[in-house]
């Protein structure tokens, strides 16, 4: 399955690198937003914009069921990513895991539209299935040591998000530079200037 850019906080996309991280940032303690999975119509919103089914896929059948399983998986992942990165085990939540990855990811065609090939679901969307594919894809990050040894979590304040730094010499500190980099860089200068420093301007501060 493809692993597009999921939707970040207010809307702006958010790349982690890895579709298993971008569901963990659609939670609402992810940088400072709020909840994007807590209705079927935002679920599929999600669905497509983090090229889990491809675009123009009907989602009628995403009902109120499907964003408390993805939810579950996401509360799974994050515990195991978390985990990860303090050296720690997750058992319970690796075998919720295991469970899911278990099931078979959806199926995918190539049909011709308007004289091009574009990607499309064998058959309707499942929520099993899709719940598969995400399943499998942090089963392949956390057996991958080079995958692995990329897992960092955001410095941003107030923001806390899972990415991989695949950063020159691996020192990537913030999911975005523009976002929370930017943050802190305009934090840094107004402690600066509290405290009698003499500061250069500060970079214009995104709104995010």
């Amino acid at each position: 399955m493809a692993t597009g850019a999921g939707a970040g906080a207010r809307g702006r996309a958010f790349d982690s690198g890895r579709i298993c991280l971008d569901l963990v940032a659609t939670g609402p303690g992810s940088h400072g937003g709020h909840e994007q999975l807590d209705r079927p119509a935002r679920l599929a919103d999600w669905l497509v914009s983090s090229g889990l089914v491809p675009r123009g896929t009907p989602l009628t059948v995403v009902d109120e069921t499907w964003p408390a399983r993805f939810r579950g998986l996401r509360a799974a992942v994050d515990r195991l990513m978390t985990a990860e990165l303090a050296g720690r085990t997750a058992d319970g939540a690796l075998a919720g895991l295991n469970a899911l990855a278990a099931v078979p990811p959806p199926g995918l065609r190539a049909v011709r539209e308007g004289g091009v090939l574009v990607r499309v679901l064998s058959d309707g969307p499942d929520c099993e299935r899709l719940l598969a594919a995400v399943a499998r894809d942090a089963v392949e990050l956390l057996t991958d040591p080079v995958a692995r040894g990329a897992l960092r979590r955001c410095e941003g304040e107030a923001c806390g998000r899972l990415y991989l730094d695949g950063s020159r010499g691996r020192r990537r500190r913030w999911c975005s530079s523009e976002v929370c980099g930017n943050r802190e860089r305009v934090a840094r200068h107004r402690r600066r200037a509290r405290g009698g420093e003499e500061a250069p301007d500060p970079p214009r501060e995104i709104d995010a």
